[in-house]
């Protein structure tokens, strides 16, 4: 899959806008850029950072950094990989770490912000 960069590791445990924002944001779930190793929020979250990421630089191609999903998806094509190369650890954000999350500032009524 051209453009993935298997060496390349996550650019930390939670998406990097929703972090850098004041106050610092939440998502639902977490996405991993396959060439930079930026991490993003999904388009389920408010603030659709993997998305932006993509119209930003180009790179194509993500995968889940949730436990248990090894997916990527290439947004070019608008396709679902099951598979592609094992990527450097780490493979998702800490087991403990609650989606969505952090669990401290997602809202109480955090599902009338998803997006479908």
């Amino acid at each position: 899959m051209e453009g993935i960069d298997p060496s390349v590791r996550p650019s930390g445990t939670g998406c990097a806008e929703c972090e850098a924002a004041t106050p610092p944001g939440w998502w639902f779930h977490l996405r991993r850029c396959a060439t930079c190793g930026h991490i993003g929020c999904c388009d389920s979250s408010p603030g659709q950072h993997a998305t932006a990421h993509f119209t930003e630089t180009g790179h194509r191609f993500v995968r889940s950094f949730e436990p248990g999903e090894q997916w990527f998806w290439d947004y070019r094509e608008q396709a679902l990989h099951e598979n592609g190369p094992e990527l450097a650890a780490p493979q998702h954000h800490p087991p403990g770490q609650s989606a969505p999350g952090p669990a401290d500032r997602v809202p109480h009524d955090w599902t009338d912000h998803l997006h479908a």
